[in-house]
């Protein structure tokens, strides 16, 4: 566990992915509660005077027209939490909720939303002592924000409904009142604007993006790895990835995903078996590679830039400015635009890398460029050996391709029209977060049959491979005899998104 203290300025993707692992003890921090202080006594001044300001004291949406009397405002905030929740299908997972709770509680930490400490104080209550409301996935048009998960969480904060709580190391189910009562948390009571605070901005479809930007992060690193695997068990040529090739085309991503196949193949004794080699070069999927790649982890560099901006922003409506004197403007920084346009792309990015590794997974398994026995069978006809792990590839593939279509397109315009314009970001985000763990799975197969192959060739492979090929071994044994391959294949796709990888270059 690591202290956390949160201020609305300094909140990283790490910081997030650690939160819904439980790594984290959440505080808030003095600054944080100063300039909250600061833009909730605006607030109060509002009400006091009778100024009728949008959000503070009228109706939401396409009633914002009507005025809502003083002594109605807690009621007001307190409707709108209820009747906003109304999201349906599976759960969020529980890790996904915390990360959630995490970005919202940062968001009105900046004191540009008027919400009182006591929000955030009771936000970091439900964090640190593990409970999470049970809060359907679909609802949320990534425009007037996550409405509808957000009023889940919000309706969590007051006491209502259902929650989720890891008891004896298990996730158990059990109302949020029982939850306050055993951890000491009092339901919170909504004042004036807090309720709209809480469930307008881009929280949900952020939590997805943390993770999938972290996967993604990992995954970009092992793709590299796994075909440099791949180069050396087909024996494959190492000219492509000279720094001279990239070094005339510098993009960074490129030159990147080069250096890091370069490092894997130092010292290879296999590159010593091209000296009267009469192939002239190998196929795209492995010469391209750091083509291929690279535009990827560019894109994931500034996929991760737009997301670090996107977590340490106010991204509600009207946002309440306390210099000058103080100031309440209406906007729409709710809006997910940036996070959907990065999912669309990730999406597209997952499916790419995940497609080229399947095709080097293929020239494994094929003869003509292996030079080994057909699927690395070891009784090739009476056994199929890894034929069907490329096949598992492909259907994965399948469903990426599905998954890459844009989710930014299915514009559906709501509330009487006021709200016209949607972003679909949650959306996305889910379905890119979903595929960043299918891509693991494409990967982890391809290492699977790049380790099969190097065990069947006599020359050392670079040191990197070899670490590699060592680690795979810790978790999938060499193939003696057909067997089913799933347990193998998921183990090792988990031990990928883990990171665990990354440690073994490390020595």
């Amino acid at each position: 566990m690591r202290e956390l203290s949160i201020d609305g300025f300094s909140l990283t993707i790490e910081d997030v992915v650690d939160t819904g692992r439980n790594l984290t003890t959440v505080s808030l921090s003095p600054n944080a509660r100063t300039r909250m202080g600061e833009s909730r006594s605006i607030v109060e001044g509002i009400i006091e005077s009778d100024e009728v300001v949008y959000g503070i004291n009228t109706g939401f949406g396409a009633l914002s027209s009507v005025t809502i009397d003083s002594s109605e405002l807690s009621r007001l905030q307190t409707n709108l939490i209820r009747s906003h929740a109304c999201g349906v299908g599976e759960p969020m997972e529980y890790a996904h909720v915390k990360m959630m709770m995490l970005i919202r509680a940062n968001t009105l930490c900046r004191g540009q939303s008027g919400a009182r400490t006591l929000v955030v104080e009771t936000l970091i209550q439900m964090i640190n002592n593990g409970i999470c409301p049970l809060i359907p996935r679909i609802g949320s048009l990534g425009a007037s924000g996550d409405l509808a998960p957000l009023s889940h969480l919000a309706m969590g904060l007051i006491g209502e409904g259902e929650c989720e709580i890891i008891d004896g190391g298990e996730i158990a189910i059990m109302s949020t009142s029982e939850a306050f009562e055993k951890s000491g948390i009092s339901p919170l009571v909504l004042e004036a604007k807090e309720g709209l605070s809480l469930i307008n901005g881009t929280s949900q479809m952020c939590a997805f993006m943390c993770e999938c930007i972290s996967n993604l992060d990992m995954l970009m690193f092992a793709s590299d790895l796994s075909a440099a695997c791949s180069v050396e068990g087909i024996m494959g040529s190492h000219a492509p990835f000279d720094s001279r090739i990239h070094d005339s085309r510098p993009h960074w991503g490129q030159s990147i995903s080069a250096a890091r196949i370069r490092e894997m193949l130092n010292n290879s004794q296999i590159k010593l078996s091209h000296a009267d080699c009469d192939r002239v070069q190998d196929s795209y999927s492995m010469r391209c590679v750091p083509q291929v790649h690279g535009p990827v982890i560019d894109m994931l560099r500034e996929s991760r830039r737009i997301l670090t901006i996107e977590i340490n922003s106010a991204t509600d409506n009207p946002l309440v400015f306390a210099d000058g004197g103080g100031e309440i403007i209406s906007g729409g920084n709710f809006h997910g635009q940036y996070i959907a346009l990065t999912s669309d792309g990730l999406a597209v990015a997952c499916h790419e890398v995940a497609s080229i590794s399947e095709r080097r997974t293929n020239q494994l398994l094929d003869p003509k460029w292996s030079n080994q026995k057909a699927f690395l069978a070891n009784d090739e006809g009476l056994e199929s050996g890894l034929m069907i792990v490329q096949y598992t590839s492909a259907a994965v593939l399948s469903e990426l391709h599905l998954l890459a279509s844009p989710a930014t397109i299915s514009n559906v315009p709501v509330s009487m029209g006021k709200e016209d314009h949607v972003s679909m970001g949650a959306t996305g985000a889910f379905r890119s977060l979903k595929s960043s763990r299918y891509l693991s799975q494409v990967i982890a197969n391809e290492l699977i049959c790049a380790a099969e192959a190097l065990d069947r060739i006599d020359e050392e492979a670079g040191d990197g491979v070899t670490k590699v090929h060592s680690w795979v071994r810790e978790i999938v044994s060499p193939l003696t005899a057909d067997r089913s391959m799933s347990n193998d294949s998921i183990s090792l796709s988990e031990a990928l998104l883990s990171g665990r990888i990354v440690e073994i270059l490390g020595d």
